[in-house]
């Protein structure tokens, strides 16, 4: 039995592990690579060939650890792809949207080097198109939680709760051979506790491998009761300057959230009613699939939509769906809160909104999620200025802030409290999804305080489990 990590290895996204056993191969996800300095990888060839492997595990739908699915599919991939039905029912709203972008970016990039004369460093030709989805799709089998799946050759796979967005889960692997059985676990992308959307993650008291990831290993967030605080100091100072709050988010769960915490904010009079657009037709679109999996829901959520409090409505807020609805925004007078995609700023409708008041003293951009390194995000967040939007240059002069506490993953002390559930050692853990940097500084830590094996695998390295 091996492992080939073949990507998130000693950076964020890219999420991919083959694993060999018994006679089969098989994916735990299969993402698209956001940092700058990897997006080379998205456009080659895939280093294992598709053909051979027999499934797909899907720890959840966001684009890093889904996104190159069409891609893997187009090259040759005919296997079944594994995840629970929340996620079966994401997935395609991820990926056709994505498809989208990919094929107007194509379009739109092709225009402008013309006009320049010059060539990018990608092609520029969609990475894939709606058909490469559209032949991806029937091969998404869902798979409910806690139900084992027999992938054959005594390989068992079960789906467990992840807490990160509705949908996500650690993958628990069970393999049989002639020399007695071993228990697998990905991680996937780990949630934080006492979050008011998704159920908190399940713990384990066993396993021979953890695959953990370590995206916050170096650090703890926001207090959960200081979120909504800050978010209505945000509000309410954009208010008294006259500008806007922007604020790029992730489709999946981060614009839910947001809304859960507007409404409230608005409910309590700590915020005035004032428009609140959600410009971003795959959240809203995303936003529907939660009233289909309330029993997926932390018991908050499930009380508020029982009591008929639905949390994703509320006097002002604005769903916005077309591309010319979204270019309007920028005519409303007075204060508003523009919630768009794409949450790093790499794309979608977000840096239209970026262009009209990055510049703009009395706004306020408010980062709510984790930024890759080498993202327009990343770079407005470190303080970079100018910064480049749509090939032209723009100072930033709005107010830059983050709130941490909105983030989907586990911080450090999360992470530990997920370790310190086990109540033996593993034989090895290996660090994942997680800067380089921070996965030192996390398997120093875990190596100190308990003594476990900690590998830290780099890009197409490979190791045997047995």
């Amino acid at each position: 039995m091996k492992v080939k990590f073949l990507g998130a290895a000693s950076q964020v996204t890219g999420s991919c592990f083959l694993l060999s056993a018994n006679g089969l191969n098989f994916l735990v996800d299969c993402g698209l690579y956001q940092e700058r300095d990897f997006q080379a990888r998205n456009w080659e060839p895939f280093p294992f060939p598709p053909q051979k492997i027999d499934f797909i595990l899907l720890t959840h739908a966001h684009l890093d650890h889904c996104g190159l699915i069409p891609k893997i599919v187009r090259e040759g991939f005919r296997g079944r792809i594994l995840c629970t039905p929340p996620s079966a029912e994401i997935l395609p709203i991820v990926l056709l949207d994505t498809a989208k972008l990919q094929e107007e970016d194509a379009q739109i990039k092709k225009k402008r080097h013309e006009r320049e004369g010059r060539r990018g460093p990608y092609p520029e030709i969609p990475l894939y198109t709606t058909d490469d989805v559209e032949k991806a799709l029937p091969l998404v089998e869902a798979v409910d939680y806690h139900h084992k799946v027999s992938l054959g050759s005594g390989v068992q796979a079960t789906f467990r709760e992840a807490g990160h967005i509705l949908g996500s889960a650690i993958i628990e692997l069970t393999v049989e051979n002639g020399s007695g059985s071993r228990r697998i676990l990905f991680s996937g992308d780990l949630g934080q506790w006492n979050k008011p959307l998704v159920r908190d993650p399940e713990t384990f008291e066993q396993a021979d491998y953890i695959f953990l990831e370590s995206t916050y290993g170096d650090r703890e967030h926001d207090h959960p009761e200081n979120v909504s605080e800050r978010l209505a100091e945000n509000v309410n100072q954009v208010l008294v300057r006259g500008g806007n709050l922007v604020i790029p988010t992730f489709a999946i769960e981060r614009a839910q959230e947001l809304m859960f915490h507007l409404s409230h904010l608005v409910r309590e009079k700590k915020i005035p009613q004032l428009p609140v657009f959600l410009d971003s037709p795959m959240a809203i679109s995303v936003t529907n699939v939660f009233s289909h999996y309330l029993k997926f829901l932390d018991e908050e959520s499930r009380s508020l939509f029982s009591s008929g409090k639905n949390p994703f409505e509320f006097p002002g807020l604005k769903l916005v769906q077309s591309f010319e609805e979204s270019r309007l925004i920028e005519k409303t007078r007075g204060s508003a809160v523009i919630m768009a995609g794409s949450g790093m700023c790499t794309g979608g409708r977000i840096k239209q909104h970026l262009v009209n008041n990055i510049s703009r003293p009395e706004s306020t951009i408010l980062f709510v999620g984790y930024q890759a390194r080498g993202t327009l995000g990343r770079q407005i967040l470190e303080g970079q200025s100018p910064v480049r939007i749509y090939g032209q240059m723009y100072q930033v002069r709005a107010t830059i802030d983050q709130i941490q506490g909105f983030s989907a993953h586990a911080d450090r002390a999360q992470l530990w409290k997920w370790l310190r559930a086990l109540s033996r050692p593993p034989r090895t853990i290996f660090l994942i999804h997680g800067e380089k940097e921070i996965i030192q500084h996390f398997a120093g830590e875990i190596t100190e305080q308990t003594g476990w094996p900690v590998e830290i695998p780099g890009y197409l390295s490979e190791y045997q489990l047995d």
